[in-house]
């Protein structure tokens, strides 16, 4: 699909991967740019700057999300592209983490692609053709050794995507699923403060949200289902299906080393 005088709906979009989208979308030569995210002041900023339009969204409330997808479409018609991005990193370590923390990641990280799609598919599916793209991470096809609400609710979210794509596809409507590893924006600040967390994010490079906005465009333009930013990923995915155990084997030993030195 090309970008030229679509409308598309970001969310998450005042900053970071969102932000770089959205400039990338402007440049080339999007009709209708929506800017979604709870940080209203920086959303108004950068729609001033792509002539877009900036709604308050929380990602964690379908309400919310159903709101978004309304006024959008009163404002510029039917939506081409939706990109549900928005994300929250989840507490840091393991099963301890309370119920709290669970919940506000099951509803911003999964829930939120859900709850897009509840609204948009069958439309999508009447008009024969749209567009609708998750950002899950690399954590949701490998692991976030340092999270592990992070690492289960980007999985899912891959799922998610995968599954409509296999569901929506005959119909007209797209699936794509942007699962960049370590990228440069506040998010990456958390996961790094832990030794092991970062050996495993700074594994394939540390990128720019511009990085990963060319990567977004190339896979849209290809249509592609996986949209891989770095592509390092693609062999860490292959020696986990082909052969988990020594997976497995090689991420303890980075674990420890990690730790040990850190």
């Amino acid at each position: 699909m090309e970008l030229a005088d679509k409308h598309i709906v970001v969310t998450g979009g005042a900053g970071g991967i969102g932000r770089a989208l959205l400039r990338r979308f402007a440049a080339e030569g999007a009709g209708a740019l929506v800017v979604a995210d709870r940080e209203l002041e920086p959303a108004r900023k950068i729609a001033a700057e792509i002539d877009g339009l900036a709604v308050d969204l929380d990602a964690g409330s379908e309400d919310s999300v159903r709101e978004l997808i309304a006024t959008a479409t009163a404002a510029n018609g039917p939506i081409d592209i939706f990109i549900s991005n928005a994300g929250v990193p989840g507490a840091m370590g393991g099963p301890e983490a309370d119920e709290a923390a669970w919940d506000e990641a099951w509803r911003v990280n999964v829930m939120a692609h859900v709850w897009a799609a509840r609204v948009l598919v069958g439309e999508m599916q009447a008009r024969g053709e749209g567009y609708l793209i998750n950002t899950a991470s690399a954590a949701g096809l490998l692991t976030q050794v340092s999270s592990l609400i992070y690492s289960v609710t980007k999985h899912a979210a891959v799922s998610l995507a995968e599954w409509m794509a296999i569901e929506y596809a005959d119909a007209g409507v797209r699936v794509s699923c942007i699962c960049p590893q370590g990228v440069r924006t506040p998010m990456l600040d958390l996961a790094m403060e832990e030794p092991a967390g970062a050996a495993a994010l700074t594994a394939g490079g540390l990128i720019e949200p511009e990085d990963v906005a060319e990567a977004v465009v190339a896979g849209i333009r290809d249509e592609r289902f996986l949209i891989l930013p770095h592509e390092n990923v693609k062999g860490f995915m292959a020696l986990k299906g082909a052969d988990p155990e020594r997976w497995l084997k090689g991420m303890r030993r980075l674990v420890r080393e990690a730790r040990a030195s850190g």
